[in-house]
């Protein structure tokens, strides 16, 4: 019983790690990537759709993302909605090729990036507590079951403190990354 709590326990917080990987990326630095523009989405005909799905993004610099458009009808439209997008790029179309040039980043843009970035690491270190929270709760209505003995239950307790404590600390390392990532030139 006390593995089978462990293990959502870990699946769950392998999720929230993966969760914070995919919110950094989309985080933007100096250089181009093509996971910058995830977050759009396109109206096409009249749903909106997700970018990737209706044209093509990769990088043809180290600061400028090329994007193919399937549908050359929807240039405009993708264009338009880069544009409406809070990451303040200007696109640049040229038939069914939009180029993205992105402009360098300043050093007070670099802080206030940083600071979005901590306080995103700082909710994926909540979500771990929780669960451990959760899974600590699990393990005590075991015991107050009589399901499982005071020893079990402190050593299982034990066991979720230290998968806390190895997610929290890659969530760390995540964020050392991410942060010498944006004070680079």
């Amino acid at each position: 019983m006390i593995n089978d709590i462990k293990k959502d326990a870990q699946e769950r917080m392998k999720k929230s790690v993966a969760a914070l990987a995919s919110q950094l990326s989309k985080i933007r630095t100096g250089r181009a990537h093509p996971a910058l523009l995830d977050g759009i989405s396109v109206s096409y005909y009249g749903a909106d759709t997700p970018l990737n799905q209706v044209a093509n993004v990769s990088v043809e610099d180290a600061r400028t993302l090329a994007i193919s458009v399937f549908d050359r009808s929807l240039a405009q439209a993708v264009e338009k909605a880069i544009m409406a997008s809070d990451l303040g790029l200007n696109p640049m179309s040229a038939g069914a090729m939009i180029r993205v040039p992105l402009p360098p980043l300043t050093e007070e843009r670099r802080k206030d990036l940083i600071k979005v970035v901590r306080a995103e690491v700082e909710a994926g270190r909540v979500a771990v507590r929780n669960i451990r929270r959760d899974a600590n709760g699990d393990i005590k209505s075991l015991l107050k079951d009589k399901s499982i003995s005071e020893d079990e239950a402190r050593q299982g307790e034990d066991e979720v403190q230290k998968l806390t404590d190895t997610y929290i600390k890659e969530m760390d390392t995540q964020l050392s990354a991410k942060e010498a990532e944006l004070m680079e030139i």
